[in-house]
């Protein structure tokens, strides 16, 4: 059985041969990108990964630390069941209680942080991936540059035929008025 993103490579790959086919035909210059293993690959990729790791650090460590405190307290809690006072087991109780409910909040600030940078940097690394790739296109003399994941990325003016299907359109649209 063929999966998804698999039965997608082989279609893109179908339709590029037909393409190419066509393109060698006419002239026109095809290229296909991956920016899947771009944001893999890509030094600046790999710099914002490490950048994003190093800035959450800290607050990694902190929770761990606060993880940590909590479990001691439970143990401290289990050991002294049957020799602790009520108050004194009580106030642990309560202690252990606060402190979960700060570390879950703790964790799920810290969730949504780092979601949220990453989202950010994913972005920022997204438009400039597509900077360099039509900067690319143009450099190299493509005319069509198609990725696996956002279709068409480039296309010179040599195969754009917005114009002509409008003309097309217009001509249509007068012919039944």
């Amino acid at each position: 059985m063929i999966s998804r993103g698999n039965a997608w490579r082989c279609l893109v790959a179908v339709a590029l041969m037909t393409v190419t086919g066509l393109a060698d035909a006419q002239g026109i210059k095809v290229g296909v990108v991956s920016f899947g293993r771009l944001l893999d690959e890509a030094p600046q990729a790999v710099a914002s990964q490490r950048a994003l790791q190093e800035e959450f650090a800290p607050r990694q460590r902190d929770l761990r630390a606060r993880d940590e405190e909590l479990k001691n307290l439970a143990q401290r809690l289990s050991e002294g069941e049957g020799f602790m006072g009520e108050e004194e087991r009580r106030t642990l109780e309560r202690e252990a209680r606060d402190t979960q409910r700060e570390l879950d909040r703790s964790k799920s600030e810290f969730a949504e942080d780092l979601s949220l940078r990453r989202n950010e940097e994913l972005g920022r690394l997204q438009r400039m991936m597509v900077t360099e790739v039509q900067a690319f296109a143009q450099n190299e003399s493509y005319d069509v540059i198609i990725s696996e994941a956002a279709g068409v990325v480039y296309a010179s003016n040599a195969v754009d035929i917005t114009e002509r299907i409008l003309e097309t359109m217009r001509a249509k649209s007068t012919a039944g008025n």
